[in-house]
């Protein structure tokens, strides 16, 4: 995790109040960042150690980034409003990756657990988090290719008292409201999870409905549910992704 002084929290914020076109220079003239071209940003802090935002990144008002060791943000990603990404080694959004408002996205910082942890968010290329969702990284989580954290108020969680585990989520998922995925729950790729469902173990039956508390393989999805999962999530989605 990296630790935000007061000055450069200050000079964060003093640069947050500008144009883009003038917080593109002073990010990379003052810390360093490397900004790509048309990137725009709005009234937001980011603070990483690291920072690399590609070109044709947008992100909106009143995010909160703080305390990242390292942000890498692909090409035609979009950040919405009122986010919270803190702390951690690493966020890492893919290529045309979308998370859309009011999400917190938080690792705890030198967590009292007996194991070592990897303290990375991995966003697949393509892949969306929309509104309202809890993602604890204080171990590894990582989503894969084309997946939409859809509906609202899941949450997903990586340590327990003494304990962490990551958390792995396939490629073309879709995963509904009020979904809980506990330490070391894992999620295979071209499936729908139901709502409310708990995910405590590692599921592998690809192109299932999953349901349950716990959570666990009820149906083989139909042709219109493929179709579904596997329609592009952005209009302007390249074919390659």
């Amino acid at each position: 995790m990296h630790r935000t002084g007061k000055f450069r929290l200050f000079t964060l914020a003093l640069i947050a109040l500008l144009p883009s076109l003038l917080k593109r220079p002073s990010y990379r003239l003052f810390f360093g960042y490397k900004i790509g071209k048309r990137v725009r940003v709005g009234l937001s802090i980011i603070d990483a150690r690291d920072c690399r935002i590609d070109d044709d990144v947008q992100i909106g008002h009143l995010n909160v980034v703080i305390g990242l060791g390292k942000l890498i943000v692909g090409d035609h990603a979009r950040i919405g409003h009122l986010n919270i990404i803190r702390g951690g080694d690493e966020v890492s959004l893919g290529r045309y990756s979308e998370i859309i408002r009011l999400n917190e996205i938080n690792s705890i910082p030198e967590p009292d657990v007996v194991n070592e942890t990897d303290p990375r968010l991995l966003l697949g290329a393509g892949s969306i988090i929309t509104t309202g969702h809890k993602i604890d990284f204080t171990d590894r989580v990582e989503i894969g290719r084309r997946t939409i954290i859809g509906g609202r108020n899941s949450s997903l969680w990586t340590h327990n008292r003494q304990r962490t585990r990551p958390i792995e989520i396939g490629e073309f998922a879709y995963i509904g409201s009020e979904i809980r995925i506990a330490p070391g729950g894992s999620l295979p790729s071209r499936c729908v999870v139901g709502i409310g469902s708990v995910i405590t173990s590692r599921l592998t039956e690809e192109e299932y409905l999953i349901a349950g508390v716990p959570a666990k393989p009820v149906k083989r999805l139909s042709e219109e549910d493929k179709f579904l999962i596997e329609r592009k999530t952005r209009p302007d989605l390249p074919d390659d992704i």
